[in-house]
């Protein structure tokens, strides 16, 4: 499995890992293939530690940072600002939906402090993200820096091009990509509906194609829906160079999720990854759970916008954390959830996928042999 993108990047396998955990990262990245950390919610500070910790634990081989830019998230304001936005009305709805569910509260004092740091983390300023992508174009083994939401603003592509780093971006429509390629970008990541997080409406199969012919020569890596080796077969028929995979990653050993939500994943089908605006504000995928049923029922609040209704969430999160009762958690994935069923790990689901991808490229050729 070769590719001109990922020979360009240094790397053995077309295989892109997304993931907030360096551990995953890490794993993916020296397995052959690229891990790329998911940073839009850390400090600068956090970033430069965890990149550190990652040039430790892959020895020289690349890996790629996914970052939100200015003015992808609306109105700029501070964390104190954001928080100050959140009506009374949705901390109290959130409140005695946590209490009927019989879930003990957190002291004033802490609510406050873990909601102010939660606005610090999600608060999206130019400064910030300058200031992560100057710490992270500053690292070496950087060779991929991806935008998470909107088009790339000029200065990233100038900034990580005068390094020598690719700039890659998520797109959901064939118009996406063509504005993508048009500010220059390096790398087109198409993600279908299927996946988890933030997605637009276009599942995969239609969107991967069309995304293709946009990008008129960019490498596009196929993304949504993906956890099997055929699927990535799929995906290099249409015309992409490799895929993008975050939420099998959910379920390894090296995930960051405790295994008390490691287990509720497992418990899911595929269509208990459904949409909402629950998470973020924005439309996203997310594990169907009690918590974002009452968000959805008709007599509830329409969620607030981004990233208000992230910052109100930390709240609801933590409470259900320390409770011990994910019936008031979610957390962002895709529908491949319905595959996922065990505990595994990183390495064992590379070889897997990587097996079934020789199966079933014997199998197309067995099919489509008229000797």
């Amino acid at each position: 499995m070769k590719s001109k993108v990922a020979e360009s990047l240094g790397i053995e396998l077309p295989i892109f890992a997304f993931s907030h955990c360096r551990d995953v990262i890490a794993a993916v990245t020296n397995a052959g293939g690229m891990g790329v950390l998911g940073a839009a919610w850390m400090t600068p500070e956090e970033l430069d530690m965890s990149i550190e910790w990652l040039e430790n634990e892959v020895n020289g081989k690349p890996f790629g940072v996914d970052l939100v830019f200015p003015g992808t998230g609306g109105d700029e304001k501070s964390p104190e600002e954001y928080l100050a936005s959140i009506p009374a009305e949705y901390l109290s709805f959130v409140q005695h939906m946590l209490d009927d569910g019989g879930l003990s509260d957190l002291t004033p004092e802490d609510r406050d402090e873990y909601m102010a740091e939660n606005a610090r983390k999600m608060a999206m300023t130019n400064k910030k993200s300058r200031d992560q992508l100057d710490v992270t174009l500053a690292r070496p083994s950087v060779s991929l820096i991806v935008g998470a939401l909107g088009l790339t603003p000029d200065w990233v592509v100038k900034d990580a091009h005068a390094r020598n780093v690719q700039v890659g971006a998520l797109v959901g429509t064939g118009r996406h990509a063509a504005k993508q390629v048009e500010a220059g970008v390096d790398v087109l990541v198409a993600q279908g509906t299927e996946a988890g997080g933030s997605v637009g409406d276009v599942a995969s199969m239609v969107l991967w194609p069309q995304v293709v012919e946009a990008a008129a020569g960019v490498p596009v890596l196929a993304a949504g829906g993906i956890s099997r080796g055929s699927q990535i077969l799929a995906a290099l028929s249409m015309g992409c160079q490799g895929v993008w995979l975050g939420s099998l990653w959910l379920g390894t050993a090296e995930s960051e999720l405790s295994l008390e939500a490691r287990e509720k994943l497992f418990a899911a089908s595929s269509d208990d990854a459904v949409l909402a605006n629950v998470m973020t504000g924005k439309q996203g995928r997310m594990l169907r759970t009690k918590y974002v049923e009452t968000w959805r029922a008709s007599d509830s609040p329409a969620p607030l916008t981004w990233p208000m209704q992230s910052i109100l969430n930390g709240y609801s999160y933590k409470r259900a954390e320390r409770a011990k009762d994910l019936d008031y958690w979610t957390y962002a994935v895709g529908q491949v959830v319905g595959d996922m069923k065990g505990h595994t790990t990183v390495k064992r689901e590379i070889e897997r996928m990587l097996n079934e991808y020789g199966d079933a490229l014997e199998q197309l050729l067995e099919v489509t042999d008229l000797g």
